[in-house]
């Protein structure tokens, strides 16, 4: 398959994990997270439909890692990027399983627990995705500032899940925390999504 090619198809799947993420984070999990039971009971569908979006992220999560394997497949560090992606596509997957549980819960707690659940879980696979950037950010070189930008991304990713699981007062910190993520992620991957089917693989 040529490289010309496989860049769009890299970066064509990050706009769609981007879309999806964005849907599946802020409407169907920001609504659970802040009305267990009314979404519950009065909202399903944005449930399954979130469900179905964090689903549709795996996919091509696994499509991207593919695409830039082959794409970046002359560089050392590609193989061993390829699988913190893979673990962090696997992992998330695997988070996927608390979600389906709460349409059948009719108390708040109990969703909470299974929300709890799935973002702890994601937290774990988002430590081997901040490592997949800074080795991502690496292979790729150039354009420098796009390999800067993802290199802090998958740092502050590192830094975010430690923090976690290391601070108590996690929670007085969070939206800092969410800020240094956020930041550097979004333009980085966005940036490298665009620069991917702008001018990837045409060197």
């Amino acid at each position: 398959m040529k490289s010309r090619t496989l860049a769009r198809i890299a970066g064509g799947s990050y706009l769609i994990i981007f879309f999806a993420a964005i849907f599946a984070n802020f409407l169907a999990l920001e609504s659970l997270s802040l009305n267990p039971l009314d979404t519950i009971q009065h909202n399903p569908l944005l449930v399954r439909l979130g469900i179905m979006a964090f689903l549709i992220t795996v996919v091509f999560d696994v499509v991207v890692a593919w695409a830039l394997k082959l794409l970046y497949q002359e560089h050392p560090l590609t193989v061993l990027s390829t699988y913190f992606r893979l673990m962090h596509a696997a992992i998330m997957g695997v988070a996927v399983f608390a979600l389906p549980i709460t349409l059948g819960l009719n108390h708040a707690d109990a969703i909470l627990d299974q929300v709890n659940q799935f973002n702890t879980i994601w937290l774990i696979g988002l430590f081997f995705f901040g490592i997949h950037l800074i080795l991502l950010g690496k292979i790729i070189g150039k354009p420098k500032l796009i390999a800067l930008f993802l290199l802090i991304a998958g740092i502050m990713y590192i830094v975010d899940t430690s923090a976690h699981f290391l601070m108590s007062n996690y929670d007085d910190y969070s939206d800092i925390f969410l800020a240094f993520v956020a930041v550097p992620s979004i333009v980085g991957e966005m940036s490298f999504a665009i620069w991917l089917l702008v001018k990837g693989g045409k060197n």
